[in-house]
């Protein structure tokens, strides 16, 4: 059981990566697509609302909770913008760096310390990354350098940092209630926050970018089912796991993106960036068997 929901994690995160590179190719702006998507989440969360024990749902669990929802969002902010400017195949294998951030803050705030191989296994990571760009390229200094000196890379960083910090107040969320109520609740504190988001920093294209998506309801119906489902099984392994430990699991999921960003966007270099990934995912197998 636990490895069909590790399986449904893996792929409901990549296809819904999928489902938003492909929107922001049709000019539509990544805050409109997040807020879109989080409309899909309500609606889809709002039925079960009323299958909760509020009693049970403590001030302590509704701070972490609203945490949560809040870093998420602003981190799936950053990933549709890094989607919209960076390859799949180069966006999924920096995925790995969350257990290196998530490490290190469980290691601060929760006091998860792994052993030796944990350590070693996060130094693999670090070195698949030099793999990410051909040789051939020209680079001034450190290869991993240039991973910060492009656009889309440096918003996938920010968006891993938020959800590496956010995934501190969503353990602690899921700890106090079950993994439903708090993927329900991650989803539906998450819409006014994206709509706030969107009116705060977007001017000017909401009537555009409406009138453009009609064409792709199917894409965000599909888009928020995947994200639900990414959330809630999300919740079932981060209840019952390690924070570092969770998300080296997840880093599975990098040969698949890697794999559907040649196949779906005819991306290149794929070989190397294979390579690249399957170093990484080493280094997530070390820490997941520390």
């Amino acid at each position: 059981m636990e490895l069909l929901i590790v399986l449904a994690r893996i792929l409901s995160a990549s296809f819904a990566n999928v489902f938003q590179k492909k929107l922001t190719h049709q000019d539509l702006h990544p805050f409109f697509i997040v807020m879109v998507s989080y409309l899909v989440l309500s609606l889809i969360c709002l039925p079960l609302i009323w299958t909760f024990n509020y009693d049970e749902l403590s001030t302590i669990f509704w701070l972490n909770i609203f945490f949560a929802a809040l870093l998420d969002m602003a981190g799936t902010l950053f990933l549709v913008m890094s989607l919209s400017k960076t390859d799949l195949s180069i966006f999924g294998p920096l995925n790995a760096y969350k257990v290196v951030i998530s490490m290190i803050l469980a290691m601060i705030f929760l006091g998860e310390i792994p052993n030796s191989q944990g350590f070693l296994g996060v130094a693999v990571i670090l070195v698949g990354s030099f793999f990410l760009f051909p040789s051939s390229e020209k680079v001034n200094g450190n290869r991993l350098l240039q991973l910060f000196t492009i656009k889309g890379v440096r918003y996938r960083f920010l968006s891993i940092l938020l959800f590496s910090i956010g995934t501190l107040p969503l353990k602690s969320a899921v700890i106090i209630a079950s993994p439903l109520a708090t993927a329900v609740f991650w989803c539906l504190i998450g819409f006014p926050l994206a709509i706030l988001a969107y009116v705060m920093f977007i001017r000017g294209s909401f009537t555009q970018n409406t009138s453009e998506a009609k064409q792709y309801l199917p894409q965000f119906f599909f888009l928020g089912v995947l994200m639900f489902v990414m959330q809630y099984t999300s919740m079932l392994v981060l209840s019952k796991f390690f924070i570092a430990y969770t998300l080296a699991l997840f880093q599975l999921s990098m040969v698949l993106q890697v794999f559907l960003g040649y196949r779906i966007f005819n991306e290149q270099h794929v070989l190397r960036r294979m390579g690249a990934c399957l170093v990484m995912v080493a280094g997530s197998l070390l820490v997941l068997n520390a």
